[in-house]
């Protein structure tokens, strides 16, 4: 079994193959490249992302600076908007749908690494992919971990650790991130505590 698929299988390995080294590298020099525009290269960014990113839906937008693990291991849907300091480990693969809004300050990861010392010793680690459905908002802060899958329309609080789904139209917050409460028509009535629309 090769180190692919031991990746994409959940299995233990690790990524010290030349391969992926290459792999990381070419991401790496996007990263930097992307992170170093000037705010008017709109048009540069735009490219750079296409080029970085396994899929890049139409009018999205990630402030600078941002940082992957490969990039090509992302993918991304429509209307996309994410704040400055997003992370991406994306060992495997991270999905995104369309209209998905991230605030600051928010790490996405695939990969962890065993808890027992002997396991991890070498630098072994594992990987599960990451899904984010349509419509989500994730506030500031917020870790989400690997194997997480994000239902549509759900918010996730600032500050929160998402270390397993959460289903479509809730708000779930905490460390650990658990459903505080369901979306309701309320919420078309009231945009912030009691303020109404």
């Amino acid at each position: 079994m090769d180190i692919r698929e031991k990746m994409r299988k959940g299995l233990i390995y690790i990524d010290n193959y030349e391969d992926l080294i290459k792999e990381r590298l070419k991401g790496k020099e996007l990263i930097y490249d992307y992170n170093n525009t000037r705010p008017s290269e709109e048009e540069k960014r735009k490219e750079i992302l296409h080029k970085l990113f396994g899929h890049a839906g139409e009018n999205i937008w990630i402030e600078p600076p941002l940082r992957v693990a490969y990039g090509k291991n992302v993918h991304i849907g429509n209307n996309f908007y994410a704040n400055f300091n997003l992370v991406l480990v994306d060992d495997i693969e991270i999905f995104i749908g369309n209209n998905v809004m991230i605030a600051p300050n928010v790490t996405i990861t695939v990969t962890g690494h065993p808890v027992h010392p002997t396991l991890r010793k070498n630098g072994e680690q594992f990987s599960f992919p990451v899904k984010i459905e349509d419509d989500v908002w994730i506030g500031s802060n917020v870790v989400i971990l690997p194997g997480v899958t994000i239902g549509r329309n759900s918010v996730i609080g600032a500050g929160s650790v998402v270390t397993k789904d959460i289903p479509e139209n809730v708000v779930a917050v905490g460390n650990p991130c658990k459903v505080l409460r369901e979306i309701t028509d309320r919420d078309k009535e009231y945009y912030y505590k009691d303020f109404r629309v």
